[in-house]
């Protein structure tokens, strides 16, 4: 595909520096300085992909829509068209991933972190001009970046980035698994909304979370926990096992 189409580019190298201390307070990133050439092109460029697509957006529409020359944008971006779609990219990758660090971050328990999340990623993406407009008009710059091993790509790096938050109430491999299983649901439920879970709305997504999310969680922490139980009784039983066999044997040591 060209390198022009909109690709998740850069998340993975966001994710963990942001998530790494969920407590603290996250700052939005790149995208509120106008006097930055760069944010004015990215931003033009936002704009002419909610209005006329793609295929249609050309140089000049962005430095008119930005209003700078078409000099200065190709002094900023010597790549053209293709370096600033790349920038649109990284930049929104790193706005979506900042607002929801925001939301995670000022979280007080696993329900709320799960909430926040869900309502936070449905309300940005389902509120995203620019790529509302492409699914509509030009289906194929987006959704070979959802399906099949581009899609579980996707899915690694939000389950990357919201793991961190989760592990403030779980063991590492279960906030993981609950990190991907929220994704999915909030791709889920963007594909197919549910007049019975609107996920945009807080009252919403609690409903979800505490009706299957929670306790699907809760019984993998009782697996969890049983399994480390067998684990410690078995070594237990063997140690006893060893330890009669070896005073049997005349040994002195265990």
């Amino acid at each position: 595909m060209p390198r022009a189409e909109l690709q998740v580019v850069g998340a993975r190298e966001l994710g963990p520096s942001v998530a790494a201390q969920p407590t603290a307070t996250v700052v939005h990133l790149g995208a509120d300085d106008q006097t930055s050439p760069r944010v004015r092109v990215v931003d033009a460029a936002l704009v002419c992909l909610a209005r006329q697509g793609l295929a249609k957006t050309t140089v000049d529409d962005i430095a008119r829509q930005a209003g700078v020359s078409r000099a200065t944008l190709y002094r900023t971006f010597p790549g053209g068209k293709d370096a600033v779609l790349a920038a649109v990219s990284e930049t929104e990758v790193a706005r979506f991933f900042s607002a929801l660090g925001v939301a995670m971050g000022e979280a007080k328990d696993l329900e709320d972190v799960l909430v926040a999340g869900m309502v936070e990623a449905t309300r940005y993406l389902s509120s995203h001009e620019a790529l509302l407009n492409l699914l509509a008009r030009e289906p194929g710059v987006v959704l070979p970046h959802l399906a099949f091993a581009r899609m579980d790509r996707v899915l690694r790096v939000a389950s990357d980035f919201c793991a961190p938050f989760f592990a403030r109430w779980l063991e590492p491999d279960q906030a993981a698994r609950a990190a991907e299983w929220a994704a999915r649901i909030v791709m889920s439920y963007l594909a197919c909304p549910s007049e019975r879970f609107d996920l945009s709305r807080p009252e919403g997504a609690r409903a979800l979370v505490d009706q299957y999310v929670l306790p699907g969680i809760q019984a993998q922490r009782i697996r969890g926990g049983a399994s480390t139980a067998r684990f410690r009784t078995t070594r237990s039983t063997t140690t006893k096992k060893t330890t009669t066999t070896t005073r049997r044997n005349g040994a002195t040591t265990t």
